[in-house]
């Protein structure tokens, strides 16, 4: 059985007292254990938003990150003032330092703390291959082939030498879990890009992705490009369900709303999805 919470996200259910700020958390129970994929972009929602959602950090047995990003890393003192050494299942790149350029500036929004200080507080499984974190639940490895368009944005950067480049994202991973009637895939922000994603899991797994949840980067997709991905998922991905949230983007998800009706649905901060219950 897999259960999964939504602890942080741009949005928060209504009604709740659940806090929301752009960033993306969940919580991940599956087999027995209890998997946190990133720690939204503060402690102090995040820490808020587990006590709300009656969740103890100190029950996790596994941590997973998505990528390096600040509003996917920024709650990670939560987790290390458990003062648990947990596991942390995450891409080689992780710690390649990453920058925003705007108004002329750029700005460090990778993970806040160096590999040796990581390395004290968490035993490190950085692996650009196929990892399984708990029965069931396994990291995509990295996503090399991409014939599609990445879930990138211009202002994102890293250096090389003395030159400024584009991001390629070679730190961006998502999760997998082999449930009884198909794959689920857990997404952070999928800047290898949604469709590259389900091609490579698909083709890593040798199965069907029935389920979609988290953040797919179409924010940023303009509307010929987010036509053909929606053509795809009607087309290839008919039988999929999407829970989606952060990084989609309202306009996106309102227009897959409209095109796909019951296929998708918002996932904000406070829903829960059971799966093979």
């Amino acid at each position: 059985m897999l259960k999964i919470t939504c602890v942080v996200d741009n949005d928060a259910q209504s009604g709740s007292r659940l806090k929301k700020e752009h960033g993306l958390a969940f919580w991940i129970e599956a087999g027995g254990s209890i998997v946190l994929f990133d720690t939204g972009q503060s402690a102090e929602v995040f820490s808020h938003n587990l006590n709300e959602l009656n969740l103890n950090i100190a029950h996790v047995d596994a941590l997973a990150l998505s990528h390096s990003h600040y509003d996917h890393t920024g709650g990670l003192d939560v987790v290390i003032s458990a003062g648990k050494k947990l596991s942390l299942f995450a891409l080689s790149d992780l710690f390649t330092p990453r920058y925003s350029l705007r108004k002329g500036e750029y700005k460090e929004i990778g993970i806040a703390y160096s590999r040796e200080q990581m390395e004290t507080w968490f035993d490190l499984k950085l692996s650009n291959e196929l990892q399984e974190i708990v029965p069931g639940l396994w990291t995509t490895g990295e996503i090399t082939e991409r014939p599609e368009m990445v879930g990138g944005s211009g202002h994102l950067l890293v250096r090389s030498g003395d030159d400024w480049i584009p991001d390629t994202y070679k730190d961006d991973m998502s999760l997998v879990y082999k449930s009884e009637t198909g794959l689920v895939l857990i997404c952070g922000c999928c800047h290898a890009g949604i469709l590259n994603t389900l091609l490579h899991v698909e083709r890593k797994f040798q199965a069907r992705v029935t389920m979609v949840i988290g953040g797919t980067h179409l924010v940023s997709a303009d509307d010929t490009y987010l036509q053909y991905v929606i053509h795809t998922f009607q087309n290839t991905y008919s039988d999929c369900q999407f829970y989606l949230n952060h990084c989609t983007g309202d306009k996106a998800l309102k227009k897959m709303q409209e095109l796909m009706g019951n296929q998708v649905h918002a996932c904000p901060a406070g829903t829960v999805i059971n799966i093979d219950a």
